[in-house]
């Protein structure tokens, strides 16, 4: 069994979740190596965020208070970051009772997978934990279609991102970096020449060692 809470000293970046969603391996060069190469795409997603990171800047909208850059932490997902946007909704102008709503920025437009979505929750479970509330849902903003998409917080996505959250834990404490997976995703990372996927896509059995061996790791709380 993984442990219930993590200790401080064991936190890790939030944003590394949605790297390891999209690739385990991705996310191993970059937080376990520390190997890091931009393209157009991780650049034009840094100047997007450098527009909205910035933590001393609030703004009034009518009932609607706008905190930038805020500060997340969570010791159940052991993982720490900033949330892009934090909404305080003021309920029929009621200061006292507030709805709370969270925003993060992209660069494009929606993904075919769920790296987005399980970061927004990631953040959202760290929200949550720190100020004592519950979150149904929040909200992706991208570049390219310049509104906002709608992620519930189901279920299913919450234990998800515990899910993937122990296991970064886990290869992060015993310094593994899970092995290339050739696939269409790799085409456009930044990482590709670094990673070289070609070198490992005919190595299903090592894939699979290291699967067993992760799996058997977080049976035991490793």
């Amino acid at each position: 069994m993984i442990n219930d809470y993590y200790d401080e000293d064991d936190l890790l970046p939030l944003s590394g979740i949605q790297h390891f969603a999209f690739c385990e391996r991705q996310w191993g060069l970059i937080h376990i190596e520390n190997q890091w190469v931009e393209n157009l795409r991780t650049a034009e997603g840094r100047l997007l965020h450098q527009r909205v990171d910035d933590p001393y800047f609030t703004e009034s909208r009518g009932d609607v208070k706008i905190a930038r850059s805020v500060p997340l932490l969570s010791k159940l997902l052991g993982l720490y970051g900033v949330a892009d946007v934090i909404e305080l909704h003021r309920e029929n102008g009621d200061s006292s009772c507030l709805k709370y709503s969270i925003v993060e920025y992209k660069r494009g437009k929606p993904k075919p997978d769920d790296r987005d979505e399980v970061q927004l929750c990631a953040q959202a479970i760290c929200l949550e934990e720190m100020l004592g509330i519950s979150l149904n849902g929040g909200y992706m903003y991208y570049g390219e279609t310049k509104h906002r998409h709608y992620v519930e917080f189901s279920n299913e996505l919450r234990s998800r991102v515990k899910t993937l959250a122990d296991k970064m834990h886990i290869l992060f404490a015993h310094g593994i970096t899970p092995p290339a997976v050739k696939g269409k995703r790799c085409k456009n990372c930044s990482m590709k020449d670094i990673c070289l996927p070609q070198l490992g896509s005919g190595n299903k059995r090592a894939e699979i060692y290291m699967a067993n061996i992760v799996e058997e790791m977080m049976k035991e709380g490793c």
